[in-house]
């Protein structure tokens, strides 16, 4: 006999003593899967046959039993479970964890059994014990799936015994498996017209009832296929097209199971447009109604997709119920968390178990309808209430995006108005513990990206105590990278190694940016209270802060410096040509000093001062030595060599170091214009950042600036050349270097792309690595260097950023936002060399 035992479930071995159970569980299970009633005896009391300590042992048996479920681990209790009493404890246990019971029965011949228990010298019972075991287990054997086993399986003979096979098979809620791309599809409700145009939105071709999906796509709809809408009978027939050509899965929603139900000639109620979709269904004849019902009844409570890494259920379904069985599991997966009781309009009242969540993975789900797509935590609610005349929406997964069409009419009137998404930055606000913790934040645009449970906990520690309000912190600006060591003798860092690496990546052509001598900082503006309070929530209009996320300006300085900035958007004209209310910009704040007086003071000034008090009466003294005939030109020649490299390391940072007195001295030099009301502007390359932004310095001179760039076509000796004689020309002039740059913004095909690097002038790298860094003997260790971990960082935090950007757009709360903030400043705290 072959057993296909469900991948998750209780197993009882059940037979009388002496039938082989704990032979066969030695065969075909894990040592540690088993749990046997005389291994617990033993445990407790030092004798497998103490009869008087059984009830300890299965006390202990079932606590452990009751771990391992928890756990989601497969488990074999060995007893002989000959009388439906003991039997109905392996049911409770199992049903208390949601999984499957199943048995294995051997039920082998009296004669059998009598004789083995002749030969076993551990057991001095009678004989006559076997005999009543096995017939107390013959007069029950007929009910065990009445009592609740799913799944019987009973072997006769030792010749049964012997040619099982026990075979794991997944559950059917498990599709692990399938990696998508999917595309989540909410509450439909018999709108098929918004079906279809929704589909072809979503890149689907449509040919009458025929769907054709984009290559390796995948729809998922989340259930609730019928009633309230104009045409139920023909979503179920484009819907279950899809299913029978492979391109489509589906659960069940509510009122697709109680259709399932009239359909079975079971008494419901027919109301909320069941009325119609019967209707319907009758018309469209005896066959089609037939295969409705083969098609619900095939629809499991939930599915587990991606490896575990995004669940779907009508409802939703909390981490405990996730991949597991039971009329418990498709309840809540059908209804939500519900008690039975109903609020004053007669409706179903509905715990919101989305407020609770910290699961490890995504949950798509719908059920409740709300005014536009709701991020809660880890779990988003795409019920907009199409058949209310709200929406229709899907979510692309991995990428993450909501895709909406509006309602072509207002089929039914809701009971009350559909609830509105909460304020962005007050959803799904994650306590502090569910912050700390390694995790796995997915991205659209490179995937999933791991941190480590100690850098998040710091990530958490430095923003609460320093960062400004997280309202109004939707991304940090990605770390960069410098470019690779350059082979020429006397440089660290030069553009044709930047130029040579973009060429290998299959980069036509690059933007050379200067590189500003300032502090990183993104300024978010938004156009008035108004505007701030609908997208950011947080008090005033507007904020500038660091790399880290701490505030960049004192607060009144901010205050101008923000009023001059939003006056210079709207003498722009930006706000009307992106009709937006807000903007998010990547840019340098100068000038150096303003932000890094204290390490100019205690690091730079230090060490330029300290040798320049001992080095110039160094030479003088080793002159003088020489003028009495010592020997010592050579190292006379040598502090000479440092006394310069000294004079010309503290010309090089002060010319980065200027008096600022006020918010008048501030200048900003924005790059990247990096969102607005809904956009993230990625899909635009970095001549278009420059051009919109370089609006913003004609509009105000006095606080904006614009960056100077070059473009250049790789592989054109020409156009190469001249990229380099002008960085050539930044340096000698003390500028730090340029930014070399894809032209593409982002290219969503080469995922391990640096998104730029660096190329730092000669002089500027003195500050960095000291004022003796050019002698060779230190160039040469230099060149060692290595850049993995720094382009690793580099590369993950933008993509973070970009995420966080995205989820902003789209709505989602400041929890949804700040878990990839929090990522990146998580990643900060890797250790890597600070002068990369």
């Amino acid at each position: 006999m072959h057993i296909p035992l469900p991948e998750l479930s209780l197993v009882a071995l059940v037979g009388a003593s002496s039938s082989g159970k704990s032979s066969f569980a030695a065969r075909h299970f894990l040592p540690s899967e088993v749990l046997s009633s005389d291994f617990f005896r033993a445990l407790v009391s030092d004798d497998e046959n103490s009869l008087e300590a059984t009830g300890d042992a299965f006390d202990s048996l079932f606590f452990v039993g009751g771990k391992r479920l928890a756990r989601g681990r497969l488990t074999v209790v060995d007893a002989t479970s000959v009388r439906p009493e003991d039997r109905r404890r392996l049911v409770d246990l199992a049903r208390a964890h949601d999984v499957l019971p199943v048995a294995i029965v051997l039920d082998l011949p009296r004669a059998v059994l009598e004789a083995r228990h002749a030969a076993r010298t551990d057991r001095d019972f009678p004989a006559s014990v076997i005999g009543r075991q096995v017939s107390e287990l013959r007069r029950t054997l007929r009910g065990l799936q009445k009592e609740g086993f799913r799944h019987v399986w009973v072997l006769h003979s030792e010749e049964e015994v012997e040619a099982a096979t026990v075979m794991r098979v997944p559950l059917y809620t498990n599709r692990k498996e399938l990696t998508g791309p999917f595309d989540f599809i909410g509450d439909v409700h018999g709108c098929l017209p918004e079906l279809r145009e929704l589909l072809e939105r979503l890149g689907y071709r449509l040919d009458g009832e025929t769907v054709t999906p984009p290559p390796g796509r995948t729809a998922v709809f989340v259930g609730d296929l019928v009633d309230r809408g104009p045409d139920s009978a023909g979503v179920l027939r484009l819907v279950m097209g899809m299913v029978g050509a492979g391109t489509v899965l589906c659960v069940p929603g509510n009122h697709d199971d109680k259709l399932g139900r009239a359909l079975d000639g079971k008494a419901v109620k027919a109301q909320h447009g069941l009325d119609v979709t019967l209707e319907q269904l009758d018309a469209a004849g005896p066959e089609f109604r037939a295969r409705v019902r083969t098609f619900l009844d095939g629809l499991v409570s939930h599915l587990v997709l991606d490896g575990g890494r995004v669940v779907v259920a009508h409802a939703g379904l909390p981490e405990r119920y996730q991949g597991r069985a039971s009329g418990r599991v498709r309840s809540f997966a059908l209804y939500g968390d519900v008690d039975g009781s109903t609020d004053e309009l007669g409706l179903p009242v509905r715990r919101d178990w989305a407020q609770e969540y910290r699961g490890a993975a995504y949950v798509v789900y719908g059920h409740t309808p709300v005014a536009g797509p709701r991020w809660v935590n880890r779990t988003l609610n795409i019920d907009t209430g199409c058949a209310f005349g709200g929406s229709l929406t899907a979510l692309r997964y991995p990428e993450m995006e909501t895709v909406s069409v509006p309602a072509h009419a207002q089929y039914t009137v809701p009971a009350r108005p559909l609830a509105a998404p909460e304020t962005p930055g007050t959803d799904g606000v994650p306590d502090l513990a569910a912050l700390t913790g390694k995790a796995r934040i997915e991205t659209r645009t490179f995937g999933g990206i791991a941190l480590r449970e100690g850098e998040r906990a710091a990530a958490v520690e430095t923003f609460g105590r320093f960062g400004v309000d997280p309202a109004w912190c939707p991304s940090l600006p990605p770390t960069m990278s410098p470019v690779e060591t350059s082979a020429r003798e006397d440089l660290l860092e030069h553009p044709q190694e930047a130029f040579a690496y973009f060429r290998s990546q299959g980069v036509e052509r690059v933007v050379c940016e200067e590189k500003h001598m300032g502090s990183r900082a993104v300024l978010v503006l938004a156009r008035d209270e108004a505007a701030a309070r609908q997208r950011f929530s947080g008090e005033g209009t507007g904020r500038i802060y660091t790399r880290t996320g701490r505030p960049f300006l004192k607060e009144d300085w901010e205050a101008d410096v923000l009023t001059r900035a939003r006056a210079a958007v709207t003498r722009a004209g930006l706000w009307e040509e992106l009709n937006t209310g807000w903007l998010v910009l990547d840019a340098e704040i100068l000038p150096w000093s303003l932000k890094a007086e204290e390490l100019i003071r205690n690091q730079y000034a230090a060490v330029g001062a300290a040798g320049n008090a001992a080095l110039p009466a160094a030479v003088a003294a080793l002159e003088a030595a020489r003028a009495r005939g010592l020997e010592v030109g050579e190292l006379l020649e040598r502090t000479r060599e440092r006394a310069g490299n000294l004079l010309t390391y503290r010309d090089a940072y002060r010319a980065y170091v200027r008096r600022v007195e006020g918010p008048g001295d501030v200048q900003v030099r924005p790059f990247h214009l990096l969102a607005s009301e809904g956009a993230v502007h990625a899909d635009k390359d970095h001549l278009w950042h420059l051009e919109m932004l370089g609006r913003l310095a004609d509009a105000d001179p006095t606080l904006f600036g614009r960056t100077a760039h070059r473009l250049v076509t790789l592989g054109d000796e020409a156009s190469e050349r001249e990229a380099t004689e002008w960085w050539l020309s930044l340096t000698e002039n003390g500028g730090e270097g340029m930014v070399v740059k894809p032209l593409a913004f982002l290219d969503p095909e080469k995922r391990s792309l640096q998104p730029a690097v660096k190329v730092r002038g000669r002089e500027y790298l003195r500050i960095i690595y000291g004022p003796e860094y050019t002698r060779p003997e230190n160039l040469g260790r230099l060149r060692s260097r290595s850049l993995a971990a720094k382009r690793s960082r580099a590369l993950r935090e933008f993509h973070l950023g970009l995420e966080g950007l995205h989820r902003l757009v789209e709505g989602a709360g400041v929890g949804r936002v700040h878990e990839c903030v929090l990522g990146v400043l998580a990643l900060e705290s890797e250790p890597l060399d600070a002068r990369l």
